[in-house]
């Protein structure tokens, strides 16, 4: 199941530095993850300092 970000986030972008696979860009008011190329790795969720991401 892929990740989801949630309004938590701060836009420091540690999640889409640790994507493997550039799942997650920036978006207006925080960075969002594409669950068609997500591959449930767990990488953002534990690179996120705010613990904004989570299984969806």
């Amino acid at each position: 199941m892929p990740r989801k970000i949630s309004d938590a986030c701060i836009k420091c972008g540690s999640c889409a530095d640790t994507c493997p696979v550039g799942a997650i860009a920036e978006g207006d008011s925080q960075y969002n993850v594409d669950p068609d190329q997500c591959i449930d790795c767990g990488a953002c969720e534990d690179g996120c300092p705010v613990g904004a991401i989570s299984e969806e």
